[in-house]
Parts: C-alpha cells; structure tokens; sequence
C-alpha cells in the first residue's frame, strides 16, 4: 500500500465532484432548501381563505354579524368575504371547492335576536380539509362570543355606573344567546383519506423520476440510446414516444394505488363509473405533466448520479408545497406563491375534489386545463431541447 496511490484516487474522485455541479447543489445547498421548505410547510396560521356569505336579512343585528366578519377578514385575515345572493349558488361553488365556507343569515335573524327567540348564523363547513375548517371555525367562535358579549345600556339621569352594571342581570336585561350553528357538507373525513390524493401523485412522480430520469439517463450511459439516433425518426418523434410511454407506466401506477389506496382509506362509491372516469382523466394529464417535466429536466443531463442525486431535493420541492400534508392556507406568501407554479398542487386538488367531495367535472376542469397546458408547453420544451445526435 502506499500513500502516493491512495492520495492520486482521491484526488481523481474530487476532481469529478467538483466538476459536477449538481452534485455539489444537492450535497451542500439543497438540503438547506429543504430545511426551509419543511420548516415553514406545517403548522402556519390560515389565512385569506375564500368563504362566502349569504345576507338575507339587512336589521341591525344583522349588520353587527357582517361587521364582526369584516374585522376578522380585515385582521387577522383568516378569510375573505365573497357576497351570495342565494345559497344555492353558495353550495354549489363550495362543493366545487372555490369556496371553504358558507356563512347564512336567514331573513328571520334581527327578528330572532329583538324576541330573544334563540336566533342562529349557520356556518357550512367543507369538513374535507379539516385544518382550514378548524382555522375558520376559531375565528367564527369567537366572533359569536363577541356578539353574545355584555352590552351595556346608557346612563339614564342620576344613575350611578354600578347600578346600571347591576341592571345587565336582572332577568328582562339578559340579552339573546346568539347560536353560530356547524353544518358539516360530507361525513367524517379522516387524515388518511385526506392524504390520499397526495400518496397518489407521490407514485405517479416516482414512477417519472425513474421512467422519465433514471431510466432515460441509464440507456444514454449503456449505449442503448444510441439506437434510437440510427432510425429515421424525427426528434418529435423521439420525445413524444419515450414521454408516451413514461405517461402510460405513471397511469397504471397512479391507478391502482388509487383503487387500492380507496379501499384502504374508505372512500365510498370508488367503482362509481363516472368517479373512475374522472379519475382517469386526472391521472392521465398527471402522468404527462410528470414525465414531462422530468424528461425536461433530464434531456441534456448525461451523467447518470444527477437524477439519483437530486430525487430527494426534487420531492420536498414539489410534493411538501403542494397541499398534500398540510393546506397552504397556512403557508407564508413565498411558499404559497411557490405552491401556485407546483403542478403537485393542482393534482391534489382535482384528487381530493374527486375522492373526497365526488365533485364531478365542475370541481377539475380548471385543475386539468392548467396540467394539460403545462404539459404542452414541457413538451415542447423537450422537443426543443433534445439533440439527435451522440
């Protein structure tokens, strides 16, 4: 053994690491992106949620609760108030998931409140995500404690303060007990269920990360892609079937932990033929969204540790922002700003509308006009990007 060898093979080996750029990212900077993004992706106070209020009574107690609503709206800004003008309309935007709540005052409200004849708010609740239902539901509380506060009368000549503290108890002083009443819109939702949507997009990017990464970088380092270039197929050609194939592996795993995960988590109705229909839709424009970006992110790249190297950086990025563990209600305004360009997160929304609400066409069409966009303009970037040569 001597020294001089030994000293040459690390010399060798750091040189190749430092001629690596990523591998150096992923080494030393990206874990500190990590610790930020799971740092700040849990537990965040929710805020500037959409809820909707239906006003169908204009007296003045009524104005009270409208006024409470807009403090909270105004600060802390758990919410914001989107106007109604039935709750028909109201419902139907919160099972399509626009909105998270829906408070109703009925046109008998300041009626109630005058007779001290129990009046009640009726706050609806999309119980399905139960960390913002639980966020609004606080606040909703609390403005029903300020609304069943002591009010006190006005001085009248010669009283003393005490005596007119003493008069807020006597029995025809006591004011009406106003009742925010819950009204939950599914059956019990538990976190297994709710995190369904997330482990299902999960597979589908594993199964990108080593169809459209790994896999596609490990032909290019054993030669094996180098058949392809002895074919006169176009570089169109080339990219859209390697991106096909990858899609159609990601489909079939995204569908069977789906039917499986379904199973597992109580999700009643699954065999519904317009719920899988859906279903496979959304799992179709994932699995191209997926490859897609993988194969973009991987059509230069020829060594093959970069893909392994950066798997882990790639998943806290994508799928920790997206919604899928914790709503992003609750992220700060970078991380919800990050989570608002993540295909990961329109994913889980279509999933979780799907799954969780059985929402129909109306609760994913925006969420797979957005994948199959983003899709599109990946695929052409591919396409660009691609060399057809050695």
């Amino acid at each position: 053994m001597r020294l001089y060898r030994i000293f040459a093979l690390i010399e060798r080996d750091m040189r190749k690491f430092f001629r690596n750029p990523a591998l150096m990212m992923a080494s030393m900077i990206f874990p500190l992106v990590q610790l930020v993004v799971l740092g700040y992706a849990f537990g965040g106070k929710i805020k500037n949620v959409q809820v909707g209020l239906v006003e169908k009574d204009t007296g003045n107690p009524a104005l009270q609760v409208r006024a409470g609503l807009n403090t909270i709206a105004q600060s802390p800004r758990t919410f914001r108030l989107s106007d109604y003008p039935n709750l028909p309309e109201a419902m139907a935007d919160l099972r399509k998931g626009s909105l998270k709540a829906v408070i109703y005052i009925p046109p008998d409200y300041s009626q109630r409140v005058l007779r001290n004849e129990n009046p009640r708010v009726a706050f609806i609740e999309d119980n399905t995500d139960t960390f913002t239902a639980s966020g609004i539901l606080e606040r909703i509380q609390q403005l029903q404690d300020s609304l069943n506060g002591p009010v006190l009368p006005p001085l009248e000549p010669g009283q003393s303060p005490a005596s007119n503290m003493a008069s807020l108890y006597s029995p025809d002083r006591l004011p009406s007990s106003v009742q925010i009443q819950t009204v939950e819109v599914y059956p019990y939702v538990g976190y297994v269920k709710y995190f369904l949507a997330g482990a299902i997009s999960l597979a589908i990017f594993v199964t990108a990360m080593i169809g459209g990464g790994i896999t596609f970088i490990d032909d290019k380092a054993r030669g094996l892609h180098e058949g392809y270039l002895c074919t006169p197929l176009s570089k169109a050609d080339l990219v859209t079937g390697l991106i096909g194939s990858g899609a159609i592996k990601g489909m079939m795993a995204g569908l069977i932990l789906t039917i499986i995960g379904g199973l597992i988590a109580g999700i009643p109705r699954i065999w519904d033929p317009a719920r899988l229909l859906y279903l496979l839709l959304v799992l179709a424009v994932t699995s191209l969204a997926m490859i897609s970006m993988m194969f973009l992110l991987m059509v230069r790249v020829s060594d093959p540790l970069v893909p392994r190297a950066i798997f882990g950086v790639l998943n806290t990025l994508l799928f920790f922002p997206s919604g899928a563990v914790y709503p992003t209600a609750g992220f700060p305004v970078w991380l919800r700003a990050l989570s608002m360009v993540d295909p990961f997160t329109y994913v889980v929304n279509a999933l979780q509308n799907l799954l969780l609400k059985n929402s129909g066409f109306p609760g994913i069409s925006l969420d797979i006009a957005i994948l199959a966009g983003f899709s599109a303009a990946l695929i052409a970037g591919c396409i660009l990007l691609f060399k057809r040569q050695i």
